[in-house]
C-alpha cells in the first residue's frame, strides 16, 4: 500500500480557521477587491501563480509592509535567474521588523531568551528598538556603513537579533554562524565575505557543559584582517571576556550609543540583507546572497498567511544561528509576535524541556525538527497528557521528511489540537516551497500544499511535469526570495550551475518529491542522494520510513554503492541502547523494508555503526558517506560536520566489511 493510499485526515480546519485566520481573511479581502472567487485554497494557489505580479503586490499591501519609495510594479524582468522584484522601491529591512515598536505595542514582549548559561532575558519591543539604535550608533562610530558585512558568532538569543537589526538598519549585510562551529569552518564562511564588524560570544553552554572559546575566537579575529571592530558578548558570565585592540563589550557598545534611534537607511530592493551558506560538507560553503525586499515579503507571506502568526502570538522555533531557520524565526518580529529563543541542547535537562517551555510561555507556534519529534515518539513522551498546551495552535517541523508515525505521535501524544505544519524549502531560498495552510486538512504523512506564489511541480528526467509519481522538485516561475547572487561570483556562473543547469530557465531544487492527488507533497530525500538499484530510482526517505520506526533502531543512514555498473543499497544503523544488530534483527529489518517499501529497497549490506554523521544544522550527511564508499578523491570539509568522528567510524566499519573501493 502506498503512502498516499494510507493518508487519512488527522486534523481539519474549523469554520473559524477557514474564515478568521490571516489566510482566510486574505482570501476574503481579495474577493472583495474583485479577484476570484476562490472555491478553496487550491483555487487561490492557482491564481497566485497565474497572476504572479498581482499576487505579490497584494501580499505587500495585505501584510502592511513599509517602504520609503514605492515600487513601480511588483515584478519587472521575469528571467530566471535575474528576476527583477519591486523595481524602484526604497526600503529598510529593520524598519519592517520593528514596525510594531511604537504606541501601546512597544511595551509588549518582543524577545524572551532562554539559554543554559544565563537567566531568562525578557525585552519589550521598545527596549529592543532602543538597543538597536544604540548598537547601530556604535557601529557607525567605527566606520561601518551601508554594504559592509557584519558577522555574528552568536547563540540563538537576544544579542543575535539586536545585532542583525542594527546592521540591517544602517544598510549593512548580516551573516551569522553558531559558536559550536570550528574556527576553520567559520573562516571558510566569513573569510570569503570579509566582514568589517564581528559580534562574538566568549563561549556557550550545551547539554549541561560550559564551553569557553576565548582562545579559539581570538584566532578567528586574527584570521579576519578586514575587521574594524569586535563586540564581545558575555555569554558565559563567569568566564573571561574576549579581549583585544578591536574589542568592545556589548554593554559598552550599547552605552556608547544610548538614546540614539535606528536610522532605517533606505536601500534598493535587491540590496543584500543576508549572506547564508551551503552546508560545506563537500568543500568550501557557497555564500548565498539574499535581497532585502524579496526575503522580507516572502517571510511575511510564510509567517503571516501560511503560519497565521500575529501580534498576540508567541513564537518559538528551536534553531541555531548557523541555520536558515534562525533568519526565518527572526522575521516573526515583523508580525508583532513575541519571539521565544532557546539556546542549548533540546534534550537538556530532559527531552521534555522544550515542551515545558512551550507550556510555561503560552507558546502559540512551536517549531522544531522532524528528528526531535521522532525522538519524542521513541521516548514515548506524552506532553499533551501532562502539560497545558491549550494555547498551542501550530507545530512546525522541518529539516528532514516527517514520518507518518510522527504524525500519529503528534496527534495522539504530542499536540492533538494543533495544525502540524511540515514545511520544506532550504537555505537557497531562505524559505519554503511546500508547507502548511490553515485552510486545508492535514493528512498523515503528507505536506499539505504548495505555498502561494510558488509554481512547484515534479519533473521527470525529460524535463516535463510528472502526472503521477515522483520526480525532481522544480519551480517554473521566479520567487522573490531566490538569491540575488552568490558572493564573489561576478558572472553568475556558479549560481546558474547550482540551480539552472539541470533544466534551463527552471529552478531545480535537488529534492526528490511527489505531489499527491490531494495537492499535498511527499519528499523522498535529496535527489543527489537518490538510489538507483537496477535502474529504479528510490528515495532515501522511503527506507528511513521503515527503519526508523523500529524500536530497536536509534538512527540510520542509507547510501548507494556503485558496483559492476549497478548500485547496491548500503544501510548503516545505530541500534537503540541495549540492542545489537543480531541475525534476528537483520532479518526483521529486511522483512520490514521488503513489505513496507519493495524488494528493491532491501539493502544489500546492513552495517552497525556507533553514530551517524550530521551537519551542524542537524541534517544527515548522505553525500559525504556516498563519496567515501564510492572512492571519491574529493576531500570532505570536516569542520562543517557536527560530529566528524562519525565519518571516521563509518570508514573503519566499511574497511572491516571490505566495502571500501580497492586502491
Amino acid at each position: 500500500m502506498s503512502v498516499i493510499e494510507q493518508s487519512p485526515i488527522v486534523w481539519s480546519p474549523s469554520e473559524g480557521e477557514l474564515t478568521n485566520t490571516q489566510m482566510g481573511r486574505f482570501k476574503t479581502w481579495l474577493e472583495e477587491q474583485g479577484y476570484g472567487p476562490f472555491a478553496d485554497y487550491h483555487a487561490l494557489h492557482q491564481w497566485s501563480v497565474d497572476d504572479l505580479e498581482s499576487f505579490w503586490a497584494k501580499v505587500w499591501d495585505y501584510c502592511g509592509l513599509i517602504c520609503e519609495t514605492p515600487a513601480s510594479k511588483a515584478l519587472g524582468k521575469r528571467d530566471m535567474p535575474g528576476a527583477e522584484w519591486f523595481p524602484g522601491m526604497k526600503l529598510n529591512f529593520s524598519a519592517n521588523l520593528l514596525r510594531h515598536a511604537e504606541g501601546d505595542h512597544a511595551d509588549k514582549e518582543a524577545v524572551v531568551a532562554y539559554c543554559e548559561t544565563r537567566p531568562v532575558l525578557r525585552r519589550t519591543y521598545g527596549e529592543l528598538k532602543a538597543d538597536v539604535g544604540a548598537l547601530e550608533a556604535f557601529l557607525r562610530s567605527k566606520g561601518i556603513q551601508k554594504g559592509d558585512r557584519v558577522a555574528g558568532v552568536v547563540t540563538n538569543g537576544y544579542e543575535a537579533l539586536a545585532g542583525m537589526l542594527a546592521a540591517t538598519s544602517l544598510g549593512a549585510i548580516w551573516s551569522s554562524a553558531s559558536p559550536d562551529f570550528g574556527v576553520g569552518a567559520i573562516l571558510d564562511r566569513f573569510g570569503q565575505i570579509e566582514p568589517s564588524a564581528l559580534i562574538v560570544v566568549n563561549g556557550y553552554g550545551y547539554g549541561g557543559k560550559v564551553l569557553a572559546r576565548q582562545e579559539e575566537f581570538a584566532q578567528l579575529i586574527a584570521g579576519l584582517p578586514t575587521l574594524k571592530c569586535v563586540v564581545s558578548v558575555q555569554q558565559l558570565p563567569e568566564a573571561a571576556q574576549i579581549t583585544g585592540e578591536l574589542v568592545t563589550t556589548w554593554d559598552e557598545a550599547i552605552a556608547y550609543g544610548a538614546g540614539e534611534t535606528p536610522s532605517y537607511t533606505p536601500v534598493d530592493p535587491d540590496h543584500p540583507v543576508y549572506i547564508l551558506y551551503s552546508s560545506g560538507t563537500t568543500g568550501k560553503p557557497k555564500c548565498i546572497v539574499h535581497g532585502t525586499a524579496g526575503l522580507l515579503i516572502n517571510h511575511a507571506k510564510e509567517l503571516m498567511l501560511h503560519g497565521d502568526v500575529g501580534p498576540e502570538d508567541r513564537f518559538l522555533y528551536f534553531t541555531t544561528c548557523g541555520w536558515m531557520m534562525w533568519n526565518w524565526q527572526a522575521s516573526a518580529l515583523l508580525t508583532g509576535a513575541a519571539v521565544i529563543t532557546v539556546d542549548g541542547s533540546p534534550g537538556y535537562p530532559s527531552l521534555s524541556f522544550l515542551w515545558d517551555t512551550v507550556a510555561h510561555e503560552r507558546v502559540t507556534h512551536f517549531g522544531t525538527s522532524a528528528r526531535f519529534i521522532a525522538g519524542c515518539r521513541k521516548a514515548e513522551m506524552a506532553p499533551a497528557e501532562t502539560l497545558d498546551l491549550s494555547k498551542l495552535r501550530v507545530v512546525f517541523s522541518t529539516g528532514s521528511p516527517l514520518l507518518p508515525e510522527d504524525y500519529d505521535w503528534v496527534y495522539s501524544q504530542g499536540a492533538p489540537k494543533a495544525l502540524l505544519g511540515s514545511i520544506a524549502g532550504g537555505t537557497d531560498i531562505c524559505g519554503c516551497f511546500v508547507g502548511s495552510t490553515p485552510l486545508l486538512p492535514v493528512r498523515r504523512g503528507e505536506i499539505q500544499c504548495r505555498f502561494l506564489g510558488v509554481d512547484a511541480v515534479a519533473y521527470g528526467d525529460d524535463g516535463k511535469p510528472v502526472d503521477q509519481g515522483r520526480g525532481e522538485l522544480v519551480c517554473r516561475q521566479p520567487m522573490p526570495s531566490m538569491p540575488v547572487a552568490f558572493w564573489d561570483d561576478a558572472n553568475g556562473e556558479r549560481y546558474r550551475e547550482a540551480y539552472f543547469d539541470t533544466f534551463p530557465g527552471v529552478w531545480a531544487h535537488g529534492d526528490f518529491i511527489e505531489f499527491t492527488e490531494h495537492g499535498g507533497a511527499i519528499i523522498y530525500g535529496r535527489s543527489d542522494a537518490t538510489l538507483n538499484p537496477g535502474g529504479v530510482r528510490i528515495g532515501t526517505a522511503e527506507i528511513y520510513r521503515q527503519v526508523e520506526t523500529e524500536a530497536a533502531i536509534k538512527d540510520s543512514l542509507v547510501v548507494g554503492r556503485q558496483i559492476d555498473g549497478d548500485v547496491e543499497v548500503v544501510l548503516f544503523v545505530v541500534p537503540a541502547e541495549g540492542q545489537e544488530l543480531s541475525a534476528d534483527l537483520l532479518k526483521q529489518l529486511k522483512a520490514r523494508i521488503r513489505t513496507g517499501a519493495s524488494p528493491r529497497h532491501v539493502p544489500k549490506h546492513i552495517v552497525q555503526v556507533p553514530d551517524i554523521p550530521y551537519t551542524r544544522s542537524g541534517k544527515k550527511v548522505e553525500l559525504a558517506v556516498a563519496r567515501l564508499i564510492n572512492g571519491s578523491t574529493k576531500a570532505d570539509n570536516r569542520d562543517a560536520l557536527g560530529n566528524p568522528e562519525a565519518l571516521d567510524q563509518i570508514r573503519e566499519r566499511l574497511a572491516e566489511e571490505n566495502l571500501l573501493p580497492s586502491g
